[in-house]
């Protein structure tokens, strides 16, 4: 049994995941021992400046250094810290490299929407029941980008990173409070044009299912649940007709900021850009019913996604 420690650091959150492991080759699941998210928002201003900002920098440093004590404390052996979408695209990379490396002692790794892609399947394909040959479909909806991975149980068939997000979009298009028709509409544009551009690589009509991951996902779901707190086990397996989950995420779209900040099982840092993942999952859904002619009529919720990818990783 390894103890491990993985660490997530996107668009808009940083994540911590202590666990035992079996070794390698091993299809044992995970055992949990810590598992943390703050909201730092390191893509803030990204998509406009280019650079990671200085105080997007320094709320992402401390809350890395809280997870190094966490990860002394626990005697963690291993450690894999991922970096996706943000510091992909931003020039100033080197300074969170560099800052990162030295609160944890080791190299952050900054990785291609690819290698996302497929640690993302191999999170979320770790915990759903065996799939034979049937494709499935796990879409990973973060801050600055959206992985659509196609696979079965032998693995990853295709996949493909695409630069939406619900930082990305909100930051670019929904300025207002609630947002404008116009606002919205091309927020759709975007989306549309993303989903074009990942069905050129990951034939989505060939999907017999739809598994989501990633907070917005798992928030929409609470949404449509209708819970009184945020449930993991609850949202965690969750399958909902599309009906349902588009419903819920229009609700969201239409919300002020305020209404949205009552919510019991929102979290403070989603607030502001909740509307906008709402409106890329709602997307994504109607499409997928269209390219597969009414094949796909539902879609689950996965809490277990790239972090458990990375975990497994280095088990």
């Amino acid at each position: 049994m390894n103890r491990v420690a993985a660490i997530d650091c996107g668009t808009n959150s940083i994540r911590l995941l202590i666990a035992d492991a079996d070794d390698a080759g091993s299809h044992a699941p995970l055992r949990d021992i810590v598992r943390e998210m703050r909201v730092v928002r390191l893509g803030q201003g990204v998509d406009a400046t280019g650079e990671l900002a200085p105080g997007a920098l320094e709320r992402t440093f401390a809350a890395a250094g809280d997870y190094a004590d966490l990860i002394r404390h626990h005697r963690a052996g291993r450690i894999r810290f991922v970096a996706t979408s943000a510091s992909r695209d931003a020039r100033n990379r080197d300074v969170f490299v560099d800052g990162i490396r030295s609160l944890l002692g080791v190299e952050p790794e900054v990785i291609s929407g690819d290698e996302e892609a497929s640690l993302s399947f191999a999170g979320a394909s770790s915990v759903l029941p065996p799939s034979g040959n049937d494709a499935v479909l796990v879409v990973d909806l973060g801050g600055g980008s959206t992985e659509f991975v196609l696979g079965d149980d032998d693995g990853v068939i295709a996949a493909k990173s695409v630069d939406i997000g619900c930082v990305r979009l909100t930051e670019r298009h929904l300025h207002s409070d609630p947002p404008t028709p116009a606002e919205l509409a091309a927020a759709e544009a975007d989306v549309d044009a993303a989903i074009d551009l990942a069905n050129r690589t990951v034939p989505l009509n060939q999907a017999t299912a739809v598994v989501g991951v990633a907070g917005t996902i798992t928030t929409i779901t609470a949404h449509a649940l209708g819970l009184s707190e945020y449930d993991p086990a609850a949202i965690h397996g969750a399958s909902l007709d599309l009906d349902t989950i588009c419903d819920a995420a229009t609700s969201l779209i239409e919300m002020t900021r305020e209404e949205r900040a009552r919510l019991p099982y929102m979290h403070p840092g989603r607030v502001d850009v909740i509307g906008a993942g709402a409106l890329v999952w709602r997307r994504i859904l109607q499409r997928l019913a269209e390219l597969s002619d009414g094949a796909i009529s539902e879609a689950t919720s996965s809490e277990h996604d790239i972090l458990d990818g990375i975990a497994l990783s280095i088990r």
